[in-house]
């Protein structure tokens, strides 16, 4: 389980594959890993992972071929930014919303208007998910737990503040980027309860 805060920022420094699986190697930079072990749990960019090697600034992760598929990370490219969150530990603070890493869909951004240090952007979303997504609610993008502005015909809005911009990913996001989408856990169960009393 995370939270949506993000702990730091790093760069995906090598991709290898074999057997059928993808190696994610990544520099975790000021991510502390003194009590990060291999079978841990990392919150990459809104995928929950799990650690097979760390050490030295160093994150190495296994990902399946279905991760790959339904998730940004089949994308990603040597170099590029990832947020990154270790799991939350029973008595840490809470600040943002429950976030699982389980990602529902790949939305678009479709605009980024940035104005004295504060970025409005607009992002677009699968129909089958734009259910769930409520003026004033929260939804994790890329791993970022957002408030949600507005909704629109195609998704929502959202406003960045300064600290958001420089402390994740989206100080070098762009419009027409692919981003991982988590909708709200529990509008996801309210909305399967009352699906299940409908055909019941």
């Amino acid at each position: 389980m995370f939270t949506g805060i993000i702990q730091s920022t790093g760069t995906l420094r090598s991709i290898d594959q074999a057997d059928g699986v993808t190696r994610l190697s990544v520099d975790s930079y000021a991510l502390p890993l003194q009590d990060v072990a291999p079978g841990d749990s990392i919150c990459v960019s809104g995928v929950c992972l799990t650690v097979v090697k760390c050490g030295e600034g160093l994150l190495e992760f296994d990902v399946s071929g279905e991760s790959l598929a339904r998730s940004t990370l089949g994308e990603r490219m040597v170099g590029d930014p990832l947020n990154l969150e270790k799991a939350l530990r029973a008595g840490d603070r809470f600040g943002g919303h429950y976030v699982t890493g389980h990602v529902d869909g790949v939305g678009k951004i479709e605009s980024m208007v940035r104005a004295n240090d504060v970025a409005e952007v607009q992002f677009g979303v699968p129909e089958r998910l734009r259910c769930f997504i409520a003026e004033k609610g929260s939804v994790c993008v890329d791993g970022v737990s957002l408030t949600v502005n507005a909704v629109t015909a195609s998704g929502f809005g959202v406003t960045l503040v300064p600290h958001t911009l420089a402390e994740t990913t989206f100080d070098h996001a762009a419009a027409g980027q692919h981003v991982n989408l988590e909708v709200d856990l529990i509008a996801r169960y309210v909305a399967r309860l009352q699906d299940f009393e409908t055909k019941n």
